[in-house]
């Protein structure tokens, strides 16, 4: 059985003892910060007590592989089958379709920004389009300066100290 050592200290006992939790069953894995955590169901627990815990903590090596093993299955079960040439356009071919500044659009302004790919990035509106695409900071820089320096121009606040004023 899989087990996790808590230590709690009880209003009525002077001493600590470790308390041991068993796992029930893992119901599902997820990543956080590059560790892997499994959530669980304890043994003697409601559906309301279960946790994400780090795979570290974990005492439980055959429930995990058992886990493992069945997410295994149930992803080579769902893995997605080839598709004939007759049907209407997929995703990969949506995906083939000129993106950013291949698809030698105007842009017209930048909506917003983000770095959740580990690279700056611009979501980019175009003229005469209604849709947006994500481009790469360094090319927009190059490409289209005057429409960066706008985006950061209209975020850009000024702050003044108490004692330049006094001045």
């Amino acid at each position: 059985m899989g087990k996790k050592q808590k230590t709690k200290r009880d209003s009525m006992e002077t001493t600590e003892q470790p308390e041991e939790f068993v796992v029930e069953k893992i119901l599902d894995q997820r990543l956080v910060n590059g560790k892997v955590e499994f959530y669980l169901k304890w043994k003697g627990f409601t559906d309301a007590d279960n946790t994400w815990e780090p795979e570290e903590n974990l005492d439980c090596p055959d429930l995990i592989s058992a886990f493992l093993e069945a997410q295994k299955n149930i992803k080579e079960k769902t893995a997605p089958k080839r598709k004939s040439t007759d049907e209407p356009e997929t995703e990969a071919k949506k995906k083939d379709k000129p993106r950013g500044f291949a698809r030698n659009l105007e842009p017209e302004r930048i909506i917003g920004a983000t770095d959740s790919s580990g690279e700056l990035m611009f979501l980019m509106k175009w003229k005469g389009s209604d849709e947006a695409d994500l481009v790469p900071a360094r090319e927009a820089n190059v490409r289209c300066p005057q429409i960066v320096i706008s985006f950061y121009e209209e975020r850009l606040t000024w702050h003044s100290c108490p004692e330049d004023e006094a001045q």
